[in-house]
């Protein structure tokens, strides 16, 4: 699958470039049009002081009407572009799926106990093994 690449980080509510022994992921999320005049891109508050976007504000906005969405109203209807090489069968592909993180379980290796973390879940389209995209912790 060919996907289109982000020229810039301005184009993305989410970009993310990993390399681990599961292999290699690039995944983003572009940022849509605004649903009710369709002429600027739906982001974040900007600060006024700074004129940079306010990291957690819980809506996004319109620049050009002014039109409001619920954060996580919004994050949900938006796909991710995700590239991958997978680390078991070597095969370089392209997916695209909703963005919804699911919790999965997971095992932290500090503590040894199981610990629930948000990720992006998706097959290697060759040997179907499962890679995650995980949401950073701290």
């Amino acid at each position: 699958m060919i996907l289109q690449e982000p020229n810039s980080m301005n184009e993305c509510v989410y970009f993310t470039n990993r390399n681990d022994n599961n292999g290699k992921v690039k995944a983003w999320v572009f940022k849509e049009k605004c649903p009710k005049c369709g002429k600027c891109l739906m982001g974040k508050p900007k600060d006024e002081k700074t004129g940079r976007a306010k990291i957690r504000a819980t809506e996004y906005i319109c620049e050009e009407c002014g039109y409001k969405v619920p954060k996580q109203e919004y994050e949900d209807s938006l796909t991710i572009n995700i590239k991958y090489t997978c680390g078991k069968c070597n095969n370089s592909d392209g997916i695209s799926m909703p963005f919804k993180r699911k919790k999965v379980q997971r095992i932290d290796e500090e503590t040894g106990k199981k610990k629930a973390i948000e990720t992006i879940r998706f097959e290697c389209g060759k040997c179907g093994e499962l890679m995650d995209v995980t949401k950073k912790m701290k």
